[in-house]
């Protein structure tokens, strides 16, 4: 099984990949960060007690875009019908504008609270296994400095 160390301002997560449950939402994610997409942007939106975003290109310093509305130039499908698809403290989340619309925002879930609604609707493709607390210090306009991919 896979990992990443998202690397912050507030600290470092290692996040455990749902290889097995999400392998395409895995695979576009370590495929961005092994590019170094993620360097730099920032978390866009954080709500108390949900979840804290991230991975819009329009966060980058000097872009002009709308925060919130970027990608990566495609779209990816859901994959809802895994055993893991269930939003908990610590999940990683893929954002969407719409089933089958993700790209490169996540999020990730600060509790159980307020997201039921979200299961097998966003795709969970992996959790945080290390230094969950971080999530709890993000702010909004927080930046990810680097997403570190460890493969076994």
């Amino acid at each position: 099984m896979s990992k990443a160390i998202i690397k912050t301002e507030k600290g470092d997560m290692t996040v455990q990949f749902y290889t097995e449950d999400a392998p395409n939402t895995v695979d576009n994610f370590i495929k961005l960060a092994k590019s170094g997409y993620y360097d730099g942007l920032s978390f866009h939106r954080v709500i108390p007690d949900f979840v804290v975003q991230g991975g819009c290109p329009n966060t980058r310093e000097g872009a002009t875009g709308i925060p919130g509305t970027g990608g990566p130039g495609y779209k990816i499908d859901c994959e809802l019908t895994g055993n893991n698809q269930y939003h908990d403290r610590g999940v990683l989340s893929m954002a969407h504008a719409g089933r089958n619309t993700g790209g490169s925002q996540f999020f990730i879930c600060h509790s159980r609270n307020n997201t039921a609604h979200l299961d097998r609707n966003h795709t969970c493709f992996g959790k945080v296994v290390e230094n969950i607390d971080v999530i709890d210090d993000i702010r909004q306009g927080d930046r990810i400095l680097a997403v570190e991919i460890i493969e076994d």
